[in-house]
């Protein structure tokens, strides 16, 4: 059985919007503002969690935003391990996918709910916030894992949006990455 992982990169005080600086945000690019020693620390933690990762599930737009940074072409070990995993996309817009990629069909609780039972280990959501408020509120996210840069941004997206009911979490592990930035992982208390 597979276990949904929701990666991100967020802010301290919880923002996911635009970090790279595609989305015409007002802190447009916030996560480029990490120095050297950070950049390589996460990248390191990054290539980790793709060696651990059986597939990847994406929204359109993180999926399109992927395809137009190179991953698809780029060089290295960590691009030819986000080429080799099986990528399944959330889109209602029809078309063809390239790079090792599915749409997934349905409605979204129920084609994550089937993909938990076909893929056999860790399923990462990179980006996809829509997807992500989406899992999260249906309780089908199994484990989060943040890596908390060391910026207020005081507005924009946050990776929690409204929720039905509290979601208890559960802290399973912390570890500074480079000299700013903490990666936090939570799992979520089921029953609580």
């Amino acid at each position: 059985m597979g276990k949904i992982v929701i990666s991100e990169n967020v802010s301290l005080d919880g923002v996911v919007q635009d970090p790279v600086g595609t989305e015409g945000f007002r802190f447009a690019g916030w996560f480029d503002r990490l120095g050297g020693e950070d950049r390589e620390a996460w990248a390191a933690v990054e290539y980790e969690e793709a060696l651990g990762t059986e597939a990847l599930l994406l929204g359109r737009r993180t999926y399109e935003w992927f395809l137009a940074q190179g991953w698809a072409t780029r060089d290295g070990a960590w691009a030819d391990r986000l080429r080799a995993v099986p990528k399944y996309v959330v889109s209602s817009t029809p078309g063809d996918l390239e790079w090792n990629s599915t749409v997934l069909k349905g409605d979204l609780v129920d084609a994550v709910s089937r993909l938990k039972q076909e893929v056999a280990g860790d399923v990462v959501l990179y980006g996809s916030g829509r997807v992500a408020h989406a899992l999260i509120e249906h309780d089908l996210v199994d484990e989060l894992r943040l890596m908390v840069c060391p910026f207020a941004l005081g507005e924009g997206e946050r990776l929690f949006g409204r929720t039905g009911a509290v979601k208890p979490l559960r802290l399973v592990g912390n570890r500074t990455v480079g000299t700013g930035v903490v990666r936090l992982t939570y799992r979520p208390v089921r029953n609580a």
